[in-house]
């Protein structure tokens, strides 16, 4: 590390830093601006709104723009030093152009891998607390309760839930299958189902219980009342899922999507969007930073002003891109990895040109 180095890295990260604190400032007051109604008809407490709510909002908009603000951070200063030509002069000095981007990647791995870390274990347990939030004071938003609900719990054993109320815990019409192989061994039917938040046990009402042997009824019982624990369920399996990769950790989502994948959900486009989005989105800022140096180290007419709009352009045209390509994984018509890192392949290709066309 030379002075040079500590010079622009000190520049990078000031400038990023202080643009995120700008814009986050600026959209806790808009934020406050629009849901202050909220606040007051639902009756939310100071200490509520501050701590659970803005203490969890600002890490996760933070995180949010960084992609953004480290092209529009690395657009300006490096714009202003070769305005001063102290881009000149730097190059005049027997310094490389592709040693002279070292402190920017250094730069750029700092803030890729504080956003990995935001991202991925910090913003989700606070997501839990800003959604909670937003559901009792603000969207005044409760669980809402799935239909027709059949999935495989593990190797061989399904169950199906004709309708579950959230607001009640009660589900209408369950039914477990076990299966060996593709031979049916037993079958648990109940008209009501109930989970027992205490034993952490499903409490069946009107209960009949079917077991086979080689594929012909050998022994049925039924009841009124029947506590059973089945492996891998709760009330959550069988309610709304809305967000609930936010708050999940890395780890968590990880085993979720495993989980899910063994029970034969299919559905999973959403959450395999945001594993992959949690590493494509840090490592943005190395092809952002590359573009933004090859783009500002020149001088052009037009000045800081033109580098400063064609950055913000390129950077609504990635968020843009971003959008786009996730929204056809969503709906099932691209593979969710390729939807996640498809701009930054372009991207990447686009600063890997501009580089190849900075004044060396």
């Amino acid at each position: 590390m030379k002075k040079l180095d500590l010079y622009i890295l000190r520049k990078f990260l000031g400038t990023f830093f202080f643009a995120i604190l700008l814009i986050i400032s600026i959209s806790v007051v808009f934020d406050v601006t629009e849901k202050i109604d909220n606040f007051f008809e639902h009756g939310a407490p100071l200490k509520a709104i501050v701590f659970d709510y803005y203490k969890n909002f600002i890490p996760y908009f933070a995180n949010l723009f960084t992609p953004l603000f480290v092209f529009i951070a690395v657009i300006f200063f490096t714009s202003k030093m070769a305005y001063q030509t102290e881009i000149i002069a730097i190059l005049s000095s027997g310094v490389s152009f592709r040693r002279m981007m070292f402190p920017y990647f250094l730069g750029a791995a700092i803030i890729g891998l504080f956003s990995f870390l935001l991202g991925g274990y910090v913003i989700p347990p606070a997501n839990q607390t800003r959604i909670q939030f937003e559901n009792v004071y603000v969207k005044n938003r409760k669980a809402k309760g799935l239909d027709k609900i059949h999935m495989q719990i593990e190797p061989g054993v399904f169950v199906y839930l004709d309708k579950y109320r959230a607001y009640s815990g009660n589900g209408d019409h369950f039914s477990m299958e076990k299966y060996d192989e593709k031979e049916l061994v037993s079958k648990l039917s109940a008209r009501y189902a109930k989970y027992d938040t205490t034993s952490g046990k499903w409490q069946l009402r009107n209960y009949v219980l079917r077991e086979f042997t080689d594929g012909v009824e050998h022994k049925i019982s039924s009841g009124s009342k029947m506590d059973t624990l089945i492996a891998n369920v709760t009330p959550k399996d069988f309610q709304e899922e809305r967000k609930y990769f936010e708050m999940m950790t890395n780890t968590e989502l990880d085993n979720y999507i495993d989980e899910q994948r063994a029970r034969g959900v299919g559905n999973l486009e959403e959450f395999l969007i945001e594993k992959y989005k949690r590493v494509a989105s840090p490592f943005s800022a190395f092809i952002l930073t590359l573009i933004g140096v090859s783009l500002a180290s020149r001088k052009v007419r037009g000045g800081m002003g033109l580098h400063i709009g064609v950055g913000i352009a390129l950077s609504f045209s990635y968020i843009l891109f971003m959008t786009i390509s996730t929204t056809f994984a969503v709906n099932g018509n691209m593979n969710p990895m390729l939807a996640v890192w498809l701009p930054n392949i372009v991207f990447a290709a686009i600063g890997f040109y501009l580089y190849m066309r900075a004044p060396k």
